[in-house]
């Protein structure tokens, strides 16, 4: 499914997991139970033993997905596995990427169902190649712009990103946070363009979304809280967490439009 199939009916619930955590047998099951629980677009994390982008929570995950065989071509095959009626985009660094070649990591993208990719560590500026495969198979490539990113080259993310926005609620890496910082919202109205804008990094409970998506943000992404939650084995509490939200997003929405 194309991710903007998916922004036809926003806002939208995008959940995060990190692939092989527990366990790549386990992961398929885990991303259709999330998409059950109501996420409308599953991330899924490929680990990596040097994240730059991840804070503790995800780091944690993805040791322990490496520790239990996660790479690059069960990655794919975990992908494959978890058919669910909604996008799936790949969350990854551009080494992992280059190193199996990008033409055969974007058609293998396509052929175990994902539809976007996000690379963090990778700018537009040195992006041509990866783009252009992902052209060529229909895979959009989606750009990250936080509040210190200047004006100008906030317009070019916005411009050149496929699928999304991703808009960095804070600076630093990713993890559950209590608060959002007050220029999220001014984030969300200053940045332009006609792509929807989706908010990330710290967000954590029903609240927090619905702040955001009443800010005027068109989808709310949520990783860390649900990642720890498997960590503990709590999975049951995970599905109510990711229903919660997507009560709050709906019902947020909802307000904002009377």
């Amino acid at each position: 499914m194309r991710i903007s199939e998916a922004f036809k009916s926003s806002p939208l619930l995008i959940v995060y997991l990190c692939s092989g955590d527990p366990s790549p047998a386990a992961t398929p099951e885990l991303v259709r139970r999330v998409v059950r629980a109501g996420a409308d677009i599953i991330e899924l994390g490929l680990p990596h033993s040097d994240p730059i982008a991840d804070g503790p929570t995800i780091q944690a995950a993805a040791q322990r997905a490496i520790a239990a065989g996660m790479n690059t071509d069960i990655y794919f095959q975990v992908a494959a596995e978890a058919s669910v009626p909604v996008p799936k985009v790949f969350m990854g660094y551009y080494n992992m990427v280059y190193a199996r070649g990008l033409e055969r990591f974007v058609q293998d993208c396509l052929l175990s169902g994902i539809t976007g990719m996000i690379v963090p560590d990778l700018p537009p500026e040195e992006a041509a190649p990866l783009k252009a495969a992902c052209s060529r198979h229909g895979v959009d490539l989606i750009y990250l712009v936080a509040s210190n990113t200047p004006p100008e080259r906030q317009r070019l993310l916005a411009e050149e990103t496929g699928g999304f926005l991703y808009l960095v609620a804070r600076p630093g890496v990713t993890g559950a946070r209590n608060d959002l910082l007050p220029d999220t919202g001014e984030l969300i109205r200053r940045v332009a363009g006609d792509k929807p804008k989706a908010v990330g990094f710290g967000i954590s409970t029903p609240g927090q979304a619905a702040e955001v998506i009443r800010a005027g943000a068109d989808a709310v992404i949520v990783g860390s809280v649900c990642v720890d939650l498997i960590a503990r084995g709590r999975i049951g509490e995970m599905e109510s967490l990711v229903a919660e939200m997507k009560r709050a997003v709906k019902e947020a929405g909802r307000e904002r439009l009377s």
